[in-house]
């Protein structure tokens, strides 16, 4: 049985298996929570993001991917790096876009499953630099988490501020679903 959690919290803090950054395309840090689990995971991620590139992913992740590296100095055991795309504005390319942000959370739970977690913490991949909207953001987080054939145990959503944890909350309302 999965459950689903929704928190208000610092993603860079939680005692989980995994814990889902939401990366940029060249795995090499940057701001909002990238910025923050580089920092807090210190330079063992950057240095398995560095060996990544020089092997498996030259050209960096692409759009709607995710790839592991180990936890560093963090309470996790694994960092699954996920590109989410930049939110282009309403209209036909939107869509697109959207299929893409989903694959970004359902291939960070597949490869939390695959890599033996039990328990996974994500936060709004997309929501923050990339404009991605908060609420369809939490719709898209949400749906993955529910349809996903194979997820750890638990799939915990740690959200930054009080905006985005009641859009989380408002969504979960809106699909029916029981969470915690």
């Amino acid at each position: 049985m999965r459950r689903i959690e929704i928190v208000l919290g610092d993603i860079t803090r939680e005692r989980v298996d995994a814990i889902v950054n939401a990366a940029n395309s060249s795995l090499l840090g940057g701001g909002g929570v990238d910025g923050a689990i580089h920092r807090a995971g210190g330079p063992a991620i950057l240095e398995e993001c560095r060996r990544l590139r020089a092997t498996s992913h030259p050209n960096g992740v692409h759009t709607g991917e995710a790839v592991a590296t180990r936890a560093g100095r963090l309470p996790a055991r694994w960092v699954i790096h996920a590109v989410g795309p930049v939110w282009p504005g309403p209209g036909p390319e939107a869509d697109e876009r959207r299929k893409l942000l989903a694959n970004a959370y359902r291939n960070s739970i597949d490869l939390a499953a695959e890599l033996g977690a039990t328990s996974v913490a994500m936060p709004a991949i997309s929501a923050g630099i990339y404009g991605w909207p908060a609420d369809d953001t939490a719709v898209v987080a949400l749906d993955a988490a529910t349809e996903a054939e194979r997820a750890p145990a638990l799939v915990r959503f740690v959200l930054f501020s009080a905006r985005m944890h009641d859009e989380f909350h408002e969504a979960a309302d809106r699909l029916g679903l029981d969470v915690a």
